[in-house]
């Protein structure tokens, strides 16, 4: 396997950690009004919690996330992608994850996200 490969394998696994903690959201709030059992699992509602937490932690100390750190180098290691050039999939999920601002507005953003996860945690609070 090449190493522009490995590299969109990362990118994709970021891809699906970052839904990991988005998506449950708003599943939160529908699953609470419809009455769907599983959105109050502990041990789910736990790890969806402790996803955030890593990432604020990550932003906090300006550590940069080891799976951005690892794709990136991959994609310096790979000579037949110099200029990152990447596959069409790979290419737009990169579109939609990375953006070019200051580190405080990612920092607070996170923030913010794992202030909404802890309020829907107490307001939806998960059971035994």
């Amino acid at each position: 396997m090449d190493t522009s490969t490995l590299a969109d394998i990362i990118l994709y696994a970021h891809f699906l950690y970052i839904l990991g903690v988005v998506v449950p959201i708003p599943l939160i709030v529908i699953g609470a009004q419809r009455g769907w059992r599983w959105i109050r699992n502990r041990t789910y509602r736990r790890i969806h919690f402790a996803m955030i937490l890593f990432v604020v932690f990550e932003s906090l100390i300006g550590m940069m996330c080891p799976l951005t750190v690892w794709e990136e180098a991959l994609r310096k290691g790979d000579p037949a992608a110099p200029d990152y050039s990447q596959g069409f999939i790979a290419t737009w999920i990169s579109r939609v994850m990375f953006f070019s601002f200051p580190p405080w507005v990612f920092t607070l953003q996170y923030l913010l996200v794992a202030l909404l996860i802890w309020e829907l945690y107490i307001w939806i609070p998960p059971r035994r």
